[in-house]
């Protein structure tokens, strides 16, 4: 036998000599056809927008809701009373996304199509700005230079972050071209440039006017808003940067799969029970529902909806009664979230295309501009016109979705009449920082399951006031997350750098732009 092999490895090696080229085409010929070495941006695009979209959605239910007290826990009550450890959500989750994205730019560039090239860099952006904002200093110059070497990359600055973030949505504005070629893949606006335009612009201003403790603003948020035909903004809630998700996967909504106990943990807080009630606000009828022990259908009357305090230890949160009754306590008597965030577990009438993952609303848009317009960084339209349009967008956006999801009732009740504007405490009037605090809690209101939005402009406002719980293990509220400990042991000569620039690397330490 053992001659035998010898003698056929020796007959192989002679025809491959004899053929003198009998590698030729080997690597073809062992390339496996089900994983592709080269993939068009159009299959690359929809996977990046899905992960980091969704990525946004599950960050805003587990802990945006809970910190900005949207929302509270009645188990589990770790993310409530800001037990946070080193955070691997979003850093790990969207770094992986920018090696699809720079390959989408890669091929963009080869083939010469500056639309998929601007998609890519608007998107880019975005991911970079909630990573710096929940942060501070990350990776970003050598982020994405793997091919080239760089496995360890340096820290950046967030001044120079934002630098650089600034000046890749001035120039994908720039590129992106509504008479170019057309993208394929594009599950976010379905290949329309101009919705991708808007985007970059108003992100810019949302940018702009989150550094505008530490950088004056006026001019770059007044050439955006002075040149509307060069820097096209959000224009009404149809240019809403939302993730529409359909009623099976791919682009299926992640939280109406979830198991009814994981959705049961959250609860409407009362700090929002009790800001919507003061208000007359009936968006309180979309945020949440009717407690179970009322017996009330979809919509009930105000008393109906109860709230939990945010921050209680997870015994005294599963016991919590709204009434001070012993005997009226426990998840019962408080109000679960909305209808139309709902898990197909939780209830025979969730909808699986009521909710969008809401990156960025028209609703936030005109409360940037009216809070711009206040402060004297933008010159074009009024203060008290940006202020309303936010609020009713606000509205007319829930109106919109329980429309799809199928709540009529529900839809009845949301409204904002002549009476909910003329309140006190609402009504554009009062001095420049009353009128500024308006601006801000509606704008809060609005901002509600907005991914990390509203913690990240609450530390630089700082309305509503947000009080830490009983059970919280700090007096603070959180204003960054810790870098996740794979960072800490592998990167630890750049995590080092970072932290003695920035400060510790814990719950309280301020990122740059923080100067509250």
């Amino acid at each position: 036998m053992k001659s035998f092999n010898k003698l056929f490895v020796v007959a192989v090696l002679a025809v491959c000599f004899g053929l003198a080229a009998c590698d030729d085409g080997f690597e073809e010929l062992n390339m496996n056809p089900n994983s592709p070495e080269e993939v068009p941006a159009s299959l690359l695009l929809p996977t990046v927008l899905r992960n980091g979209i969704n990525e946004s959605a599950g960050l805003a239910w587990g802990l945006g809701n809970v910190v900005m007290q949207y929302s509270a826990k009645i188990q589990f009550t770790n993310e409530d009373r800001y037990n946070w450890g080193p955070e691997s959500s979003p850093y790990n989750s969207y770094y992986n996304i920018m090696r699809d994205v720079e390959n989408i730019k890669k091929i963009a560039t080869e083939s010469g199509n500056n639309n998929f090239l601007g998609v890519a860099m608007v998107y880019q952006a975005w991911l970079f700005s909630v990573l710096t904002d929940a942060y501070g200093d990350v990776p970003y110059s050598e982020a994405t230079m793997a091919k080239e070497g760089v496995n360890l990359p340096k820290f950046d600055a967030q001044q120079e972050i934002y630098q650089g973030i600034i000046a890749q949505l001035n120039e994908a504005n720039d590129i992106l071209d509504v008479n170019g070629p057309g993208i394929e893949g594009d599950i976010l606006f379905n290949g329309d440039i101009l919705r991708w335009k808007k985007f970059a612009n108003s992100l810019l201003l949302r940018i702009h006017l989150r550094l505008s403790d530490r950088i004056d603003p006026s001019a770059a948020m007044q050439a955006i808003v002075g040149n509307p035909a060069d820097h096209p903004i959000m224009e009404s809630n149809a240019d809403n940067v939302a993730l529409q998700y359909l009623a099976d996967l791919p682009n299926q909504q992640p939280l109406y799969t979830t198991r009814s106990g994981s959705f049961d943990e959250y609860r409407l807080s009362e700090k929002m029970e009790n800001t919507l009630k003061s208000l007359n606000d009936t968006r309180l009828f979309a945020y949440a529902q009717p407690t179970t022990d009322s017996g009330a259908g979809l919509v009930g009357d105000w008393d109906d909806y109860q709230g939990v305090p945010n921050g209680l230890a997870d015994e005294e949160a599963l016991q919590y009664s709204p009434s001070g009754d012993p005997a009226k306590g426990g998840s019962n008597f408080i109000s679960r979230l909305g209808l139309m965030f709902s898990c197909s577990a939780c209830n025979s009438l969730a909808s699986p295309i009521a909710r969008q993952a809401m990156i960025m609303s028209y609703s936030e848009l005109q409360f940037i501009l009216a809070e711009a317009r206040e402060r004297g960084f933008i010159t074009t339209g009024t203060a008290a016109d940006y202020y309303r349009n936010g609020i009713q967008a606000s509205f007319d956006y829930y109106d919109e979705r329980l429309e799809v999801g199928g709540y009529h009732a529900i839809k009845d009740a949301v409204e904002a009449d002549a009476l909910y504007y003329a309140q006190p405490e609402v009504a554009y009037v009062g001095t420049p920082a009353q009128r500024l605090e308006k601006i801000a809690m509606q704008k809060w209101i609005a901002n509600f399951f907005s991914g990390l939005e509203a913690w990240f402009d609450w530390r630089r406002t700082g309305v509503p006031q947000i009080t830490p719980g009983p059970g919280a293990v700090q007096a603070t509220v959180p204003v960054r997350f810790m870098y996740p400990s794979g960072v800490q042991a592998l990167n630890k000569e750049n995590y080092n750098a970072a932290i003695q620039r920035q400060g510790p690397d814990n719950l309280t330490t301020r990122v740059w732009w923080d100067v509250q």
